[in-house]
């Protein structure tokens, strides 16, 4: 199992690679805030551990095993964006909030959340009454 850091550089490189259709570690290393070589110890660590391909001056790509992973860490962020939106959280506190907290709950965690969204999608009435509640406390 990748470790918080390494979870979030599998998915900042499953984003970038489906967005722009290449990751460079300059791309890397300027998202995250971090130098270039620091960028390229995960790299390697990552492709050592089997989450992704790397061949030294040539680039790397996600391996099937780091693209699932990439895949599930993108869904579990955006349910979070989107479960903390529904309960009423303020938009500018949203994403702060998500990288807070993604990397501390287990994926039955995530999992539940998920039926959460799923009921209120379901039940836009509860929604409107979860709104009323809100207001009333506010």
């Amino acid at each position: 199992m990748p470790t918080p850091s390494m979870e979030d550089y599998i998915e900042l490189i499953y984003n970038l690679m489906e967005t722009k259709g290449y990751v460079r570690v300059s791309d890397i290393a300027e998202t995250l805030m971090v130098y270039p070589s620091s960028v390229t110890k995960m790299i390697q660590r990552l492709d050592r551990d089997e989450y992704l391909n790397y061949e030294k001056y040539r680039g790397f790509t996600l391996t099937p095993k780091g693209k699932k992973i990439g895949e599930r860490l993108v869904y579990r962020h955006e349910l979070l964006e989107q479960f903390l939106n529904i309960i009423g959280v303020d938009k500018d506190n949203i994403y702060q909030d998500v990288e807070g907290i993604e990397h501390h709950l287990s994926w039955n965690s995530i999992d539940r959340i998920g039926d959460v969204v799923e009921y209120f999608k379901d039940h836009p009435h509860r929604l409107e009454e979860l709104k009323d509640i809100q207001k009333r406390n506010e």
